[in-house]
């Protein structure tokens, strides 16, 4: 390696490789869909795939391009690149006629022929500008009926290279030459079968080679070589692409895969992937006779049939109309269906918050505005699920107070019954008192303020509304806590409303076991007192952190209201606050609020406050009669203490006692001094 001359060849060797690869390009196409070719034209791409140049109209016109323009000159030696291209075509004329005119590939400046004329042009020229140097266009044509300015071809099936004009200067008829032989066989252009074709130039020997084949593999021989240096035919940079045309004959023009190289060999196309042309085929006037009657006969079914549709549709709707009931009248903010189930996510699992007697609840976005709502799903497959649906929207459809849950609207769509309301963050009140999250416990001044709440919801419903309505479900699950620890009451399913001064009707018991009033097992009359003495029980459940019913091994279901007395009996009411609080808690409050549930939650209507008398305990405007005049000590007897109940609130009986739970129902029974 000491000569210096290999040096300077060796290092020329390298600067010509490198500026070769510079400047190579490539691209393929496996059938057309989802490609970016440019079209013009009645140029299409079929749904297989297939590019389609021009269907069976006559005199047409279409190109197609790839859309980056190819840099043909290299850089160094300022003349032509080598290329290669490979496609494969078909041309399909119309059954048992004979088509025209062809196509052609194009090397030109631009991606488009202004002012191109079709026939023997082949869209690709016209009569002003054909044959003018100025055009810097090199094509090979692929023509089926006689050439242009040419005498009459008894079949015109050639292949001719053009520069700049439709006058070949070198051109075949459309053979091939079969490998290992001298032998050619003839290539029909226009039988509808797919044929192969490559076009070569070799910028460094300055020739152009044209191949066809019908089959798989490409002859060794081409069918014409040219010598001619194209370089001072193009321009620096050209669009490679297609152009095809029909005239007062016609032809399906397809090209159905293509692929192109700059200096190198253009890369093989998978034929098991591409599109097949398909045939063109005339109908008899007979055959199109029949079809268009076909045609109208399908078309007179189908409007009927569309006619009838409406027709159901119209009467379903104006039934839906005619049986209205006033709750929809009152309540009209009815949501759509989809809305609701696209909120909810198809009511998934994974968005379901809670589960009630009569359905479930799931935590939606709503896709009109963004806005969180919850969406309890009611089953109407039962009389009861239905009755609940309808009382909830005629009473809480309503009713507007900040301490109770605001329902949006509805939905009644076939088997589904929605109500709509503001999502509430914090859940219900058991589960923060029960299931608390990440060790969260309530504070007392948050319980405070939700007992609170839940008093002046009731008070509202009971005399501030215009109508009386008893909620009939007051517990602790169905009162609801918003981010800011704001209580909400809600599940109005059971509510029955009636005017103010009227007593109330209703005569069968719902309600929630440890939440019944005793007088509801007797009588099944609801009432505010019944309201009144589940929110008595609700009072004992905050302060003391214990559910209604405290099931204890051995001992079996106990009431906590009797817990609670049984703390009162031993002189020590304190004992039944909720340890979890550490004693962080007012005395004078907590004292209050569990002496006001056990008066709320006495076994006497009579004995029970208003939700007005309530308000002002809890409000401080009065103070609790029982506690300014009895002292509790472990000899008094429950039925004293329960006689000093009644006298504070003007009621006179002897030997009241507690209540103990049976199987669906609340009876009395006693309790002993020894409790």
């Amino acid at each position: 390696m000491d000569n210096p001359y290999c040096l300077v060849i060796i290092f020329a060797f390298l600067c010509t490789n490198i500026l070769v690869r510079a400047q190579s390009l490539d691209f393929l196409y496996n059938g057309f869909n989802k490609s970016d070719i440019i079209r013009d034209g009645v140029a299409i791409i079929n749904p297989s795939g297939a590019l389609k140049l021009t269907n069976r109209s006559y005199h047409v016109i279409g190109h197609a391009f790839h859309p980056n323009p190819i840099p043909i000159f290299n850089s160094s030696a300022k003349n032509a690149s080598s290329f290669s291209t490979y496609f494969v075509f078909a041309v399909v004329p119309l059954e048992k006629t004979s088509g025209g005119f062809g196509l052609a590939f194009t090397l030109s400046p631009s991606p488009s022929f202004p002012g191109a004329q079709g026939d023997h042009f082949l869209g690709v020229f016209n009569s002003t500008n054909d044959g003018k140097e100025t055009n810097h266009i090199f094509m090979v044509e692929f023509d089926t009926v006689n050439g242009h300015n040419e005498g009459v071809d008894t079949d015109g099936n050639h292949i001719g290279i053009n520069i700049n004009g439709m006058a070949s200067i070198a051109s075949q008829p459309a053979h091939y030459y079969v490998n290992g032989t001298s032998k050619t066989e003839e290539v029909y252009l226009q039988r509808g079968a797919s044929i192969q074709a490559w076009i070569d130039y070799d910028g460094v020997n300055k020739v152009v080679n044209v191949t066809v084949s019908p089959d798989s593999s490409k002859p060794i021989k081409p069918l014409i070589t040219k010598a001619i240096d194209l370089s001072p035919y193009l321009k620096e940079t050209m669009y490679a692409g297609f152009s095809a045309a029909t005239g007062d004959k016609a032809s399906s023009h397809y090209i159905l895969g293509w692929s192109f190289r700059l200096n190198g060999a253009a890369d093989p196309l998978n034929l098991d992937k591409l599109p097949v042309a398909p045939p063109e085929v005339v109908t008899s006037s007979k055959t199109s006779n029949l079809k268009r009657a076909l045609i109208a006969s399908f078309s007179s079914v189908v409007i009927l049939l569309l006619g009838a549709f409406v027709s159901v549709y119209i009467y379903r709707r104006m039934r839906e109309h005619e049986v209205l009931e006033d709750w929809e009248l009152d309540c009209p903010h009815r949501f759509r269906y989809r809305d609701l189930y696209k909120a909810t996510r198809g009511f998934k699992v994974s968005e379901r918050i809670g589960v009630g007697g009569f359905g479930a609840v799931y935590k939606g976005v709503l896709p009109t505005n963004g806005a969180e709502v919850a969406v309890k799903k009611i089953s109407s497959n039962s009389l009861q699920g239905m009755r609940e649906f309808a009382a909830e929207i005629e009473s809480l459809g309503r009713l507007r107070h900040k301490h109770l849950v605001n329902l949006q609207g509805w939905c009644k769509s076939r088997n589904d019954l929605l109500l709509v309301y503001d999502y509430v963050p914090n859940g219900s009140l058991d589960s923060l008192l029960y299931r608390q999250k990440r060790d969260i416990v309530l504070t007392w001044d948050q319980r405070f303020n939700i007992i609170k709440g839940i008093a002046a919801g009731l008070l509202y419903l009971h005399e501030e509304w215009e109508q009386v309505v008893i909620h009939r479900d007051v517990k602790s699950s169905n009162v609801l806590i918003d981010g800011e620890m704001n209580v909400r009451l809600g599940d109005f399913g059971l509510a029955r409303l009636y005017d103010h001064g009227k007593n109330s009707h209703t005569t069968n018991v719902v309600g929630t076991i440890g939440y019944i009033a005793p007088e509801l097992t007797r009588t099944g009359k609801a009432s505010t007192s019944t309201d009144v003495y589940a929110y008595g029980v609700l009072l004992l459940e905050v302060a003391s952190g214990r559910p209604p019913i405290i099931y204890e091994p051995g001992k079996g279901a106990l009431v906590l209201a009797d817990w609670v007395i049984e703390c009162l009996q031993l002189g020590n009411i304190i004992d039944a606050v909720d340890p979890r609080l550490n004693s962080a808690y007012v005395d004078k409050e907590v004292q209050m609020v569990l002496g006001l549930g056990l008066i709320c939650s006495h076994p006497r209507p009579e004995a029970r406050p208003t939700m007005r008398q309530v308000m002002k305990y809890l409000n401080g405007d009065e103070s609790l009669p029982v506690f300014e005049h009895l002292s509790y000590n472990g000899s008094d007897r429950l039925d004293e203490i329960t006689s000093k109940y009644l006298e504070v609130f003007g009621s006179d009986t002897n030997n009241i006692s507690r209540r103990s739970l049976s199987v669906g129902q609340i009876s009395s029974s006693s309790l002993n001094a020894g409790r």
